[in-house]
């Protein structure tokens, strides 16, 4: 099991990135959360399987039609077994 914090910078809000990266998510079996930040970035934990969580963070440099990724950063977190399901969370 893995852990990563990403933060997406681009045109990543007001494009359905939040909604597409929690479906895309649950189809993985990917726990964690995604949420919009004031500053125009998305941020997410995405936690599971190596090759699930690899899967998942090569779909975050496209995204959903309409965003326009310019770049990813990551960073590698201990998986926490309390989490849960993947949410929605609200903007910080």
């Amino acid at each position: 099991m893995v852990a990563w914090r990403v933060i997406v910078r681009g045109r990543v809000q007001g494009v359905g990135y939040r909604y597409a990266m929690i479906d895309a998510a649950r189809k993985l079996r990917i726990a964690g959360w995604v949420r919009n930040r004031r500053d125009g970035t998305v941020e997410a934990l995405v936690q599971g399987e190596s090759e699930a969580v690899e899967h998942l963070l090569a779909w975050c440099h496209s995204g959903p039609p309409g965003a326009r990724v310019t770049a990813i950063a990551t960073v590698a977190l201990a998986p926490d077994p309390a989490i849960d399901g993947f949410v929605h969370r609200p903007t910080e």
